[in-house]
């Protein structure tokens, strides 16, 4: 089966940085776009960053200029570097990537990442 799995993680003080990695492993045929969302307490889910598989990329408002999304097409891998941390910037984030995967049948399929707990201290 396909999944994704998140790392990088973890409790730093305001202005420090972290880098976030979503590893996509199993039966991949091919990887379209991929992105970081993320979930404060009491909040909605957003939209932190999103690359397509020709490396356009978008930001929301808020992290533009602090947060760098890449991704390593070769290893099936996605990234995100969050320099310049705030405390509203503490939430889970989550990876998303749309997959082309033959199990159980060929078919693109939308996954999800269980998510990475982010806490920034002031």
């Amino acid at each position: 089966q396909v999944q994704l799995v998140e790392s990088g993680g973890g409790l730093v003080q305001a202005g420090g940085s972290l880098k976030l990695s979503c590893a996509a492993s199993g039966s991949i045929l091919s990887i379209n776009n991929m992105g970081w969302y993320r979930q404060a307490p009491g909040k909605q889910r957003e939209l932190v960053a999103r690359i397509t598989n020709d490396d356009t990329t978008n930001y929301a408002d808020s992290v533009k200029g602090r947060f760098t999304i890449s991704r390593d097409n070769a290893k099936n891998l996605v990234y995100l570097q969050m320099n310049s941390l705030k405390p509203e910037d503490t939430a889970v984030y989550y990876c998303n990537a749309i997959i082309l995967a033959e199990t159980p049948n060929l078919a693109f399929r939308d996954y999800w990442g269980q998510g990475t707990q982010v806490t920034v201290s002031s």
